[in-house]
């Protein structure tokens, strides 16, 4: 069974201490590849060197997420551009807006998205959103900015059937990861009536550990406890899941 984890932050300091035991417990229960999100410059160096580490296991996306975007976001942007012009990426992300946290830079992080889809049209690879309270925001601008085939996906899915309709109607996948778990999260009910074609896994670590960890550190293994709910969503066996969503993440990144 081969599992793809489509969203982890594998770089994060917290994994420094036992980040190889991981991908290799990981490894020998079937998740075989990561896909890296980046973050902001600061975290480009360490997500690099993951890449080179683990090269066909830890593929780098190269975006400027929401919450980094403040004053200096266009010298942040010439950033991920600068590197697009050195080398390909899998993705553009993780780009989007999040309106939980802070709406200070509510219209930095709208023209910071727009400027990431273009980036993305131009070099024909998906992006990767984060839409925390934002999902109306960010469906009004790919509207006006359209996102062009390969599409991408909706990183961390926690909105409503209506919702998700919507995206998918645009191309885009839905990334399920520890809040199916949670306990009148809602969510269990928008996915179950979602086709599994749709859908791709994710752990969002170190962040949104699925129960019963929730609150702790996110780990490769527990995207296995993801697998398993959707798993009993779908009255499907896990292997049916695990190669259709692996199969998802192909068509999305385009890589075999």
């Amino acid at each position: 069974m081969q599992i793809t984890d489509t969203h982890i932050h594998l770089y994060d300091e917290s994994f420094d201490a036992d980040r190889s035991e991981l991908i290799i417990a990981a490894s020998r229960a079937g998740i075989s590849r990561f896909f890296l999100p980046n973050i902001d410059s600061s975290s480009i160096d360490r997500m690099l060197q993951l890449e080179s580490k683990y090269p066909g296991i830890c593929f780098p996306m190269m975006g400027l997420h929401p919450c980094s975007v403040k004053q200096n976001y266009r010298e942040e942007l010439q950033t991920i551009e600068d590197w697009f012009n050195k080398r390909s990426f899998c993705a553009v992300g993780e780009i989007g807006i999040d309106l939980y946290w802070d709406k200070t830079f509510i219209d930095e992080q709208k023209e910071a998205f727009r400027i990431q889809v273009k980036i993305a049209n131009e070099h024909k690879i998906p992006v990767v959103i984060h839409s925390r309270d934002s999902f109306e925001e960010i469906y009004t601008l790919l509207k006006e900015t359209e996102k062009q085939e390969p599409f991408g996906i909706f990183h961390c899915f926690t909105g409503n059937e209506d919702q998700a309709q919507r995206a998918i109607e645009m191309g885009f996948y839905l990334g399920i990861g520890g809040v199916l778990t949670f306990k009148n999260s809602g969510l269990d009910r928008t996915i179950k009536n979602i086709p599994i074609e749709h859908l791709v896994l994710e752990t969002d670590g170190p962040y949104l550990a699925p129960a019963p960890h929730r609150g702790k550190r996110n780990i490769p293994l527990y995207i296995q406890l993801v697998l398993k709910k959707l798993a009993e969503l779908k009255n499907m066996n896990e292997q049916a899941i695990a190669e259709i969503t692996t199969s998802n993440a192909d068509r999305i990144f385009r890589i075999r």
